[in-house]
């Protein structure tokens, strides 16, 4: 009796603190003068396809990659996420999303429900956002036609479906506002850095995971096992692409022609459809940046 009166003791003292620590907490209030809804839709598009944004939320079975209503099943050892619709439907859709609802999307994984996001959505790389960025691709997805219809909700297993768990994960393995790599005075690297690490999330894709499904640091870039567990990323450090140049590594960026005249598939075709959008030296600074990450194995299966 005295073991099971200091175990009920000690239960009642630690949930507070299990409820303070797993607390979504959003990082802009409402009203945030810094995220008015005055974006500049023409740059915002830029963002959208720097972000990858379609890849995910364009509505599976159909051509048009600005149809956003979601869908796109994607497995993992935790069960079957599905992307959510982003479109600007009001109801279905982000269509009354403000700026704040975003940028606390984006910089925090918290949605305007106050529930975590599952870091599927890749907040732990765009949580080095700018904020203007953040108001002009709100201002350019509500340009995007209204997709009615809602996904099917996350088909996870117990207990991953207790999303204020995720609480745990945020305190052990996301840094709010980091953007990672080095900071450099060259504006080049700066913003292949903002590009590659943030805008991008290249490491979201081309680096290992441990058992929580946090990226392995020992792996960044270094490719592995993809999300999904159903093949392998490559690795994009000098370990593997040292011999290409910075031209090789842009022209890939563009056309999906490698220099060994290959030509890269799966997923990357999508990525390489987004970054044929942006502008030449955005391009060249990505691939600067990329011949600047440090050599790293590629880890075994």
């Amino acid at each position: 009796m005295r073991i099971l009166t200091w175990l009920c003791l000690a239960a009642l003292l630690a949930a507070p603190v299990i409820w303070f620590v797993t607390e979504p907490a959003m990082p802009f209030a409402t009203g945030d003068p810094r995220l008015q809804d005055n974006g500049d839709p023409a740059r915002g598009q830029l963002i959208f396809a720097a972000g990858d944004c379609a890849s995910c939320h364009a509505t599976p079975g159909q051509k048009d990659r600005l149809k956003l209503g979601g869908g796109l099943a994607l497995a993992s050892p935790f069960g079957t996420f599905r992307a959510p619709n982003i479109s600007s439907d009001p109801v279905d859709g982000i269509g009354k999303w403000s700026a704040v609802d975003l940028a606390n999307a984006l910089i925090g994984g918290v949605s305007p429900r106050h529930e975590h996001y599952y870091p599927v959505f890749p907040y732990p790389s765009y949580t080095g956002m700018r904020l203007e960025d953040i108001r002009d691709l709100r201002a350019y997805l509500r340009t995007l036609a209204p997709v009615s219809g809602r996904p099917p909700p996350h088909d996870l297993f117990f207990p991953f479906r207790m999303r204020r768990l995720l609480g745990f994960w945020k305190v052990l393995f996301f840094r709010e506002g980091q953007t990672q790599g080095p900071v450099s005075s060259d504006p080049v690297l700066a913003r292949g850095r903002y590009l590659v690490e943030t805008l991008g999330h290249c490491a979201e894709c081309h680096s290992s995971r441990n058992m929580f499904g946090a990226i392995k640091p020992e792996t960044r870039f270094a490719g592995g096992t993809d999300p999904e567990d159903t093949g392998f990323v490559p690795n994009i450090t000098p370990s593997r692409i040292g011999n290409w140049s910075e031209a090789d590594i842009a022209e890939m960026l563009k056309s999906g022609n490698t220099p060994n005249h290959g030509r890269v598939g799966s997923s990357m075709a999508e990525v390489v459809t987004n970054m044929a959008m942006l502008p030449p030296s955005d391009r060249e600074a990505i691939a600067r940046y990329i011949k600047t990450l440090p050599p790293r194995p590629t880890p075994h299966p």
